[in-house]
């Protein structure tokens, strides 16, 4: 399979720690790939290197081919890479639709010389286009919008019915789903979902694994930290296992589940399988 993404040896130190330490990981077209390990174990800053937030002491980045290493997240946007945050970040006073219209934004032509827009176009040109709305661009928010309905549909009545609703008055559940439209409104080549059900219940959870699956199917590549496990073995073509910022294992659900390093990761100890092993310890291994 073609890698979409290909991560090269990535290091990432703060001050005495490793974060990241010489992580290689690919990902494929249509492919999902999902990263566990334990907290701490350096997958929100392997997304941050990736997306542009931060930058390798070491290693690089591929995107189709090209070196995106520490590139700002709007270009890495105009790419085509999409990005869910650990801890949701929508645009608390705006509406639902117009949260994920925020997503829509670098595929907008009109402002966009990449896209076939005016070269050199700047943020006083921007509102002026915005401010008189010529009929191209009335033509083109328009469809937007639909598309913004379409993506807002996907999350049913957890969303539909509050699409004219201010994103502070949603629940966190529904905030992570908007952060996930707002994602999709860019129609990303590769979509990174950072924990995408924190803070959901068991039947919100498998709400979300539906979608998500959705998603798949439809051929969208995923980059994917999750750290409940059973959702994990379910929808991912692969799982890379971080401990300490390293790559202790990578392979199908079914072989790393049972792999005796990722065991110990989980458990802390390399009693694996003893007897005295907390039944809350026991819980948290992939199983």
């Amino acid at each position: 399979m073609p890698s979409l993404l290909e991560i090269r040896g990535l290091v990432r130190r703060f001050g005495g720690l490793t974060a990241v330490n010489a992580v290689d990981l690919h990902v494929g077209e249509g492919e999902l790939l999902s990263v566990i390990g334990p907290n701490g174990a350096g997958k929100t800053t392997l997304f941050n290197l990736v997306t542009g937030l931060d930058r390798p002491d070491e290693g690089q980045v591929l995107f189709d081919g090209s070196d995106i290493t520490g590139l700002p997240a709007q270009q890495l946007a105009q790419r085509g890479l999409a990005r869910t945050f650990q801890h949701g970040r929508v645009f608390a006073n705006l509406s639902v639709l117009d949260n994920v219209l925020v997503g829509a934004h670098t595929r907008l032509r009109a402002v966009n010389p990449r896209l076939g827009g005016v070269p050199g176009l700047g943020a006083i040109a921007e509102l002026a286009l915005a401010l008189v709305q010529p009929g191209a661009v009335r033509r083109e928010e328009e469809a937007l919008r639909e598309e913004a309905r379409e993506i807002i549909a996907l999350f049913g009545q957890r969303l539909a019915p509050r699409i004219d609703h201010p994103a502070y008055s949603l629940s966190y559940a529904n905030r992570r789903r908007v952060e996930i439209a707002r994602a999709l409104a860019l129609k990303p080549r590769l979509l990174l979902l950072d924990e995408p059900t924190a803070g959901m219940n068991e039947s919100e959870t498998a709400e979300m694994l539906e979608i998500i699956r959705g998603l798949k199917a439809r051929g969208q590549a995923i980059l994917l930290i999750e750290h409940k496990l059973d959702l994990v073995m379910q929808l991912s073509d692969r799982v890379a296992v971080l401990d300490d910022g390293r790559k202790i294992a990578e392979g199908l659900p079914g072989e790393v589940r049972h792999d005796p390093a990722v065991i110990e990761a989980y458990l802390g100890h390399r009693q694996v399988g003893s007897a005295d092993v907390p039944h809350e310890e026991k819980e948290a291994v992939p199983a």
